[in-house]
C-alpha cells in the first residue's frame, strides 16, 4: 500500500495521502512520494489541475513525531528531490479538499494550496508554537487577518472549518460525505477558463500575497534560536509519550529579557 495515492480524472490529479493510522502524518517516505508526485504533475502536459487530500479521519497531521524522536531529528527529514509544491514553483493550480484534522505541516499544506473546501468537520491548527522556539507568526499575516486572529493562529489554538470559512480561509465548507463532490466541481470550473487566463491568474494572484520583510525574516531566524534547543525534542516526546511537557525554557534565565530586536 502506498503511503501516497494519485487518481486521474482526465485532466485532473487526485493526490491523497494514504497513512489513515496515523491521521497521514508527514513521514520520510511520504516526503519523497510527494515530491515525485508533484515532479511528475509539473511536468505533465495533459494535467491541469490537482486535488489533494487524505485518506481516513485526518487530511494531515503535520509532522511524524515518532519518526522525528527515533532520528532525533526535529522536523523530519525532507526528501532529497525538490519537491516543487512545497517550494512555490508549481504553476499548476491546486485545490485542497480538507476532509479531517490539518495540524502543523499539514495546515501549512492547506495554506499553499489555491482554493479550499473543508468537511464540517474539520480541524486546523498552527502547531509551531506547540513544537518551536517560535510560533507561526506569517500565516495570519499571509492570510490578510486582522492581528487578534493571525495572533491567535500564530499562538496555537485550534479552529473549526466553520469559523475559517467565516473569516475567509476557506472557499467551502460542507458535509464530510461531499467534499470531494465540490472539489472536483471547482476543479472542472477552472478547466472551463482559457488555458492562460488560468495560468496567468493563478501566478498573479500568488505574487500578491503579503511576504515579511527582510528585517522582519531577519528577526524571526535570531528568535528561531532564542531559546532552550533541548525544548524541541521535549515538546516532542511529551506528545508521543501522551504526558505534560517539562520545558526548560532557557539555557540562562536571564535570556527572556534578551530578545533580539527589529532592525529598521
Amino acid at each position: 500500500m502506498s503511503v501516497v495515492e494519485t487518481e486521474r480524472h482526465g485532466q485532473i490529479l487526485v493526490v491523497r495521502m494514504n497513512r489513515p493510522e496515523r491521521l497521514n502524518a508527514l513521514n520520510h517516505e511520504m516526503r519523497v512520494e510527494l515530491a515525485r508526485i508533484w515532479t511528475e504533475f509539473r511536468h505533465d502536459a495533459e494535467l491541469e489541475v490537482a486535488i489533494l487530500t487524505g485518506a481516513g479521519r485526518g487530511f494531515c497531521a503535520g509532522e511524524d513525531m515518532k519518526e522525528s524522536l527515533a532520528e532525533k531529528n526535529p522536523g523530519g527529514r525532507r526528501a532529497e528531490q525538490e519537491d516543487p509544491f512545497n517550494a512555490g514553483t508549481l504553476e499548476k493550480p491546486i485545490i485542497a479538499a480538507v476532509n479531517g484534522f490539518a495540524m502543523g505541516g499539514g495546515f501549512m499544506m492547506v495554506e499553499r494550496t489555491d482554493l479550499r473546501v473543508a468537511a464540517s468537520t474539520a480541524i486546523f491548527e498552527v502547531s509551531e508554537a506547540k513544537r518551536w522556539l517560535l510560533g507561526g507568526y506569517n500565516h495570519g499575516h499571509m492570510a490578510n487577518l486582522a492581528f487578534p486572529l493571525a495572533m491567535e493562529m500564530a499562538l496555537g489554538f485550534r479552529f473549526t472549518a466553520e469559523r475559517f470559512h467565516q473569516i475567509g480561509f476557506i472557499n467551502r465548507v460542507v458535509e464530510p460525505e461531499k467534499v470531494m463532490e465540490e472539489a472536483m466541481g471547482m476543479a472542472r470550473h477552472l478547466l472551463t477558463l482559457p488555458p492562460a487566463a488560468r495560468v496567468n491568474t493563478v501566478h498573479m494572484m500568488r505574487r500578491m500575497r503579503p511576504m515579511p520583510n527582510a528585517a522582519q525574516q531577519k528577526l524571526a531566524e535570531a528568535l528561531h534560536e532564542h531559546g532552550a534547543k533541548s525544548d524541541l525534542i521535549e515538546s516532542r516526546a511529551a506528545f508521543a509519550e501522551k504526558r505534560a511537557p517539562n520545558f526548560k525554557g532557557w539555557n540562562d534565565p536571564q535570556d527572556r529579557y534578551r530578545l533580539p530586536q527589529l532592525e529598521e
